[in-house]
Parts: C-alpha cells; structure tokens; sequence
C-alpha cells in the first residue's frame, strides 16, 4: 500500500553497487581501473533510468503538476545530443585533416631540395663556363670554394638568429637570399671573376643558416616520436636535391645556355617562399589553424627544457669526444665536399663523359645516399633497441662511413671501364651516408642541451674543409692528377676512422 503514496514521476535509482569489501563505493579490490569502470556502468544505468518515459500523474485540475519539468528534461536531452554530435564532429574533422606538422616537415624538405639543387648546379655550368672565359682548373676550384666563404659565416649565427627570432623568419630569409645569389650567376660571371666570387660566397650565407633554422623549426613542430623520420626526410631532401639538380642542368644547359640553369632555379626560391610566408609558422602556438588535437599531442611531447643562457664553453672544449667530433667532421666532409663539387669535372676530363652523361651518372651516388641514409639509421636504431650500447652503435655506423668510401676510392685507380667508376662512386656515396648515424646523430648523445652548439662547432670544420679540400684540389689537379686526389681523401678517411673509434662516445658527457 506504501508503494501507492510515493511519486509516480521520481526516477528509479539503481542500488549502489557492492565492492568486493561489501561496502558501498569501497576502493577495495580491483584497483582503480575497476572502480573507473563500476562508475562508469553506474553513470550509464542512471542515464538509462533517467531516459525511461514517465508515467504522468495529474492533478485535481486534471493538468500534470510535471509537465514543466518533463519539457525542461527534453530540451536538455536534445542540447546534450546536439553537443554529442558536434564533438564527433570535431573529432572526424580532426582526424581528417592533414597534420599541419607533417606540412612544415614537407615545405623544409622542399627548402633543403632547392638548398642542394641550387648548390650543385655549378659543378654542371662550371664545365661550359670555365671553356667560355677560360678558366684553368685552380680559378675553377676557387670559384667552387667561395661558396663556402659565406657558408662558414653563418653556421652559429644562423643558430642564434634562428633561437632569438624564430625559425621561420630565418629560414625563409635564407631560401630569398640564397635564390636571388644564384639568380644573378650569370650576371657576375660575365662582369668577372671578382663580382662572381662574391655573389658565391653570398649564396653560401643564405644556405648556411638554413640548417640551424630547420632544427629550430622541428624542435618545436615536430614530437619526440616522429622526429627521427621527420629528420630523415628533410635531410634526404638534400640528397634528392643534388639528384634533381644533377639530372636537369645538363638538360637545360643543351637546351637553353648555362644561364638558364641559374635562372630557372633561382626563381623557384620565390615559389616556394610565397607558400612558406602563408603556411608557416615558427611554433604550433603560433598557428591559429593547427586543430586542438593536434596542438596537445605537440605541445605533450616537448622535450624542451630549460633555455641555455651561458654556454660553458671551457668545459665543453676540454671533452675529447667533442674534439673527435670535430676532427671526425673535418675528415668526413673534405671527401664529401669534392665528390660533391668536382664529380661531373671527373666524369668528363677522365671517362669521357660528354656533358649530358656527366650530369646523368652523377645522380646514381647522390640516389644512392637518399637510400642508404634511411637504411643506416633503422639499422641503428633496431641495434639500440635489442641492447647494443649506443657508443658501439655510433662508432660502428661511423666507421662504415669512413672506410667504405675509403676503400671504393681506392679502386677508382684499377678500374678499366667507365660502368665500373659510376659504381664504385655510387658505392662510396652510399656508405658514406651511414654518417648520418654516426658522427650526425651524435651531437644529441653526448649534450643535448648543448647539441646547436656542438654542431656549429663540428659543422664550422667540416665547412672548413669544404673550403680548403674544394680549392685544394683545384690546385691538386694543375700540379698532379686524380688518384692524387683521392690519396688525400682516402688519408683524411683513415684518420677520422682512428680517432672517432679511440675517443668518441655515447655517453652524455655535457649536463
């Protein structure tokens, strides 16, 4: 009979569930992932009991004392399904969506392509050009060495401008400045030598700050999860960027004059900056179009620590791991920079190659180092990962990318057939690049706090070897021959092989 008193409208409540301690609610048993799902189960059973359509109870008027209320709870079960709705919504629409990080990693990898098309394009003209206003090979290894004047410049500053303003701004000053340069080639080398050197070493500041930029930049973009193969790709736009610039100089010089080389690519700077002025950003927090989701994973994954304010630079030039970075740096890069710069030279003056050929076998080394760079590193990273210490890691990547080049080169002497000399230049480049995960990777081991610093020091020789390696075999050549050429770099490699495997590290070493 008591049953008849009570309100018909008052919603049924479930019974609070019994924990195993037998308590209502107890924390016993289960731990909090159970109690996370009981309160979950009971939040649903209530919905569900405060969904069940009502029976309504009229009045002595014969009007239902509840209808206000039961229209107050339709319209918030219809707000609430409407909020439902839009937030799945978002979420598609998140989903959806492009990650705009992985659409700063594109349009850097795009800035490194130009970087390096813009870079070779002379080891193609040079040939045309150095028979137009004749110059000897000692003028030519000056005019390919005066690029690195600038380069060298801007190696720490670009570090600094880049932490100080912002990675975009830098980074797009430097594709603006190293375009126009490369415009105006053509320019300078017809009002002479001295105009023509400058504008080089012009060019050389440009891209010499568009690597620290780039790091700026991905430090803040890109998470901890993903920065290896974000890293990859932008370096392998280098790579692909000689590969690109190699294969269609030759193409626009027959076609259209050495002129045009520099032209054509010089005017691509300006595309690819009118896209990177509107879609770019130096951090995620700066974007407004970034969608939510994507800003948290971000801004959750920041391994960004407290800003160096003092750089202690007595203690980090006393570490012998740091000096066989530099040494190691200087040794890799002379090898590097002259197969870089005097490659098509030796293709044409000793097998023969006419111009067009030159070009074309100069882009299977340069394809060969965009693979082997991303086989090097998952190689790496799988030997950490089953228990290899990373010291052994590093010095045995390094070491493939020191002797492997060595011993390739070597054979360039005994080789009697052109089809042979590609490959053994293919194979020297493409041990050459397990340095990525060498000598490259371990300026973060050693002091990440410290890394911009320590690859601005390590990067400042191995520009100097650019410099001195590029003029020197200029000089080389007049007063000997090409296996004198590469009995230098082969010497240079066995050093760096010594001195990497008795002092380097991967250990941190720098707090």
């Amino acid at each position: 009979m008591l049953l008849h008193l009570l309100p018909l409208s008052c919603p049924r409540r479930p019974a609070p569930a019994l924990c195993p301690g037998g308590r209502p609610g107890s924390g016993g048993g289960g731990g909090p992932w159970a109690r996370r799902a009981g309160g979950l189960a009971r939040r649903r059973a209530m919905r569900r009991t405060d969904l069940q359509p009502e029976t309504p109870r009229r009045g002595d008027d014969g009007h239902d004392p509840h209808a206000g209320g039961a229209l107050l709870e339709t319209v918030r079960r219809l707000l609430l399904a409407k909020e439902e709705a839009d937030a799945e919504g978002e979420e598609e629409e998140e989903q959806a969506q492009f990650p705009k990080r992985w659409a700063i990693v594109f349009l850097c990898f795009s800035a490194f392509l130009l970087c390096n098309m813009d870079r070779v394009n002379m080891s193609i003209a040079i040939l045309p050009m150095s028979a137009e206003f004749g110059w000897n090979p000692q003028t030519v290894g000056l005019i390919q060495s005066s690029f690195f004047w600038g380069y060298l410049l801007t190696q720490i500053a670009g570090g600094i401008w880049a932490d100080t303003v912002g990675g975009k701004t830098v980074l797009g000053f430097g594709v603006v400045w190293w375009s126009i340069a490369t415009a105006l080639t053509p320019v300078a080398a017809k009002l002479g030598l001295p105009f023509l050197l400058v504008v080089r070493a012009f060019m050389g500041i440009g891209e010499g700050v568009a690597m620290p930029a780039m790091n700026n930049i991905l430090s803040k973009w890109v998470p901890v999860s993903e920065r290896s193969r974000s890293l990859s790709l932008v370096y392998s736009g280098m790579y692909l960027g000689s590969v690109t610039g190699l294969a269609f100089s030759p193409l626009l010089i027959h076609k259209f004059g050495w002129p045009s080389v520099f032209y054509s690519f010089g005017s691509l700077g300006v595309v690819w900056f009118t896209t990177w002025a509107t879609k770019a950003y130096s951090s995620p927090l700066e974007d407004p179009g970034i969608s939510t989701a994507e800003k948290k994973l971000i801004t959750s994954q920041s391994t960004a620590g407290e800003p160096v304010k003092t750089i202690p630079w007595k203690l980090i030039l006393s570490k012998p791991p740091v000096w066989a970075l530099i040494v190691s740096h200087f040794c890799h890069n002379w090898g590097t920079f002259i197969l870089l710069t005097w490659m098509p030279t030796y293709y044409n003056q000793v097998l023969k190659f006419n111009l067009m050929e030159s070009g074309l076998f100069c882009v299977l080394p340069w394809f060969t180092m965009a693979v082997s760079a991303n086989v090097g590193g998952w190689i790496a990273d799988t030997l950490v990962s089953r228990g290899v210490s990373v010291t052994t890691v590093r010095k045995i990547m390094q070491s493939i990318g020191f002797l492997g080049p060595a011993f390739f080169l070597t054979q360039l002497s005994h080789v009697n057939s052109p089809a042979m000399a590609v490959l053994c230049m293919a194979c020297s480049q493409g041990t050459d690049a397990f340095s990525q995960s060498g000598l490259y990777s371990n300026h973060q081991d050693i002091g990440p706090r410290y890394a911009g610093v320590l690859l601005g020091l390590s990067n400042t020789a191995g520009v100097l070897a650019g410099v001195f390696g590029t003029a020197a075999t200029g000089y080389i050549l007049q007063h000997g021959s090409w296996d004198n050429v590469f009995e230098v770099s082969v010497a240079l490699y066995l050093v760096g092989t010594l001195v990497w495997n008795v002092f380097s590290t991967g250990e941190k070493i720098l707090d």
